[in-house]
This record gives structure tokens, sequence and C-alpha cells, in this order.
């Protein structure tokens, strides 16, 4: 990402908001530990689903939710966004104070097959956010909405007609700020050292792994359902290119 001298990106905005508050330090394999807030934007760009940590009636309990990054211009900085209904239980909970959450984002690049079970592993990417989840006000909501719209599926609000209020009013969306977040990334590993004393005859590796979409499917009133539009179609190559 570049910078921009008149309108900050993103990833500027973010190098403000970043390792402050609680000792977030890794303790295992620290070198892959990372506080590079363009690294977490990525992550967070890349993901679509977020999960979310939080207490209901002493219990802990973890929910899957759409995500997006975004600054709602409302003195807070880039936030993240998630989606859900108002009558969600921790939308319920957050009330007008908020709620304290714990939010991981990762993202599986591959399987490493070492040659013990001991040394095989993964390569990932991953992001933890401590912070507390505050309901978007009904006059940033459409902005927030317009935030997670595109990052799930870029291009399609230019397809589509606009949400209608009554629409938005049934949408709820919380904001998590960014002040504490690490990134953990394993990018490169083949679980062998030099002189490990293995078998080399036994085949090691890493298999790569990667989301892939699949031919898209016209619901059965679609008129043209040969005519996939621009925005479905650059989903599906972004996907498996």
């Amino acid at each position: 990402m570049t910078m921009s001298e008149t309108s900050p990106t993103l990833t500027d905005r973010l190098e403000h908001t970043t390792r402050v508050g609680p000792n977030l330090a890794v303790t295992r394999y620290s070198e892959r530990q990372s506080y590079d807030p363009a690294a977490l934007a990525a992550i967070l760009n890349e993901a679509m689903i977020a999960h979310v940590g939080f207490v209901r009636n002493g219990w802990p309990v973890v929910l899957p939710f759409l995500h997006a990054l975004g600054d709602l211009r409302d003195g807070q900085g880039p936030q993240l966004l998630l989606h859900g209904s108002p009558v969600g239980g921790i939308f319920d909970q957050a009330g007008t104070t908020g709620i304290d959450v714990s939010v991981c984002v990762s993202l599986l690049d591959g399987l490493v097959f070492a040659r013990s079970a001991y040394a095989s592993g993964a390569l990932y990417r991953s992001a933890v956010i401590f912070g507390r989840a505050r309901i978007v006000p009904p006059d940033l909501r459409p902005t927030a909405l317009g935030f997670l719209t595109d990052h799930i599926m870029p291009g399609r609000r230019a397809e589509i007609r606009p949400m209608r209020g009554k629409e938005v009013a049934a949408t709820a969306v919380l904001a998590v700020g960014l002040t504490q977040a690490t990134v953990k990334i394993a990018a490169e590993s083949t679980g062998e050292q030099p002189g490990d004393g293995e078998d080399r005859g036994v085949w090691a590796g890493v298999v790569p792994l990667a989301v892939r979409a699949g031919d898209p499917r016209p619901s059965p009133e679609t008129q043209n359902p040969m005519a996939v539009p621009p925005s479905v179609q650059a989903f599906v190559d972004r996907l498996n290119g």
C-alpha cells in the first residue's frame, strides 16, 4: 500500500492504532509474531470469517461472523466490523456500553508433511484482536454495511438496488477497535533441519491449501442465467487465480 498526502490509506492509519495495551507477546515461535499494521490489514482483508469469543451467562462462547475492516470516520480510526442480527445475543449484551471480546481471524495456507508427526504442522497467517465491541449507531450503519458488502462481494453494490431502510434497521453491526492486536505468520517450513537424523528416503514437503470457487449457479428465477455479472466472475477469478 502507498500513502497519499491528502488521504492516508487504511494501513497508514493502522500504524497509529496497533500495539497498544496489554502485553501480547507470543511465547512459542516468537519469531513468527508481528505487529506490522500492513500484515494485520492484509489478513483481515483477505479472510471472510472472524471467530469472536465473549462470555455469556458465565460461559465462554465463540461464534463466527462475517467481517470487514473499515474507518467509519467517527474518530475511532480503522475498526473491525462484525455483521449480525439485532436480536443476536452478543448484540443484546453489548447494549449501550459494549462488550469485551477476543477475535481470531485465520488463513490456512498449507500443511507441512514432515518425516515425523511431531515435526509436521501448518503454514498459516492469523490475527488476534482484543477489545470492546460497540454497536455501530444507526446513522453510521449504512456506511458499515457498505464496508461489509464490499469486503465479501466486491463490486456487487453497483449491480444491485440500495438497501432499504427496513433492511438496514433489521441488521446490526459491532465495531471493535484495533488498539490491541497481534499477528502470527508461519510462511515457510519443511519440518526438517540439517543433521536431524531423519531418513531422507521418506518424502517430506508442503501441500498448499486455498479456498476455491465452484461454477456460479444461477437461481431458478434468473432470467439470463448464463450472463454472469462482473462482480461474480471477478470473485471466482480471484479465488481460482
